[in-house]
């Protein structure tokens, strides 16, 4: 075994990625507090090849250029909008026919690995990093994602946590989960 250069990676370029019919993952992020987590969330999100991130309330948008250090160019690659108010971009998402998936700890988890094909297209609704997914959006959800976790920690950092449930659900859509 030997670790690939970067050359020897195959990846389509970045044209071609614009192109491509990407999977149908809306990510809502509301009141992100770190600028850093917000590009980890954009790098995920560029090698989940997801539709789209809305961007709400005080979470940083790529015209900030610390974002850059941690997006890596994804910022250019993924689709997305700001909205002040994320109801209104939930609702504008459900009326289109998607499920709202809040990425929250609650009392009536839906396990990750349940979702099924049918739940298509989801927005899944990522929250502060501190208070979670916010109640006026976690009553808007029509089911709440869990990602089990066996420590003492009852949490996840929000970058590793979606990028966790992103790739579970591109899992879903692609027959590998």
């Amino acid at each position: 075994m030997r670790k690939l250069r970067h050359e020897e990676i195959s990846r389509p370029s970045a044209d071609l990625v614009l192109k491509l019919p990407r999977h149908p993952v809306t990510v809502v992020l509301d009141n992100i507090r770190s600028i850093h987590n917000v590009g980890s969330i954009f790098r995920t999100s560029d090698g989940a090849l997801i539709e789209q991130i809305t961007l709400t309330g005080i979470t940083a948008t790529p015209d900030h250029p610390q974002m850059h250090k941690t997006a890596l160019g994804s910022q250019d690659m993924v689709p997305w909008n700001y909205e002040t108010d994320p109801l209104v971009a939930i609702s504008c998402l459900r009326d289109q026919g998607y499920t709202i998936a809040a990425l929250e700890l609650t009392d009536t988890p839906t396990p990750i690995s349940s979702v099924t094909m049918n739940q298509f297209p989801i927005c899944l609704m990522v929250g502060n990093e501190l208070s979670g997914v916010d109640s006026r959006l976690l009553d808007q959800a029509d089911c709440a994602l869990e990602i089990p976790q066996f420590g003492a920690k009852q949490s996840l950092n929000v970058a590793v946590a979606y990028g966790i449930a992103v790739f579970h659900l591109v899992g879903i859509l692609r027959g590998n989960s």
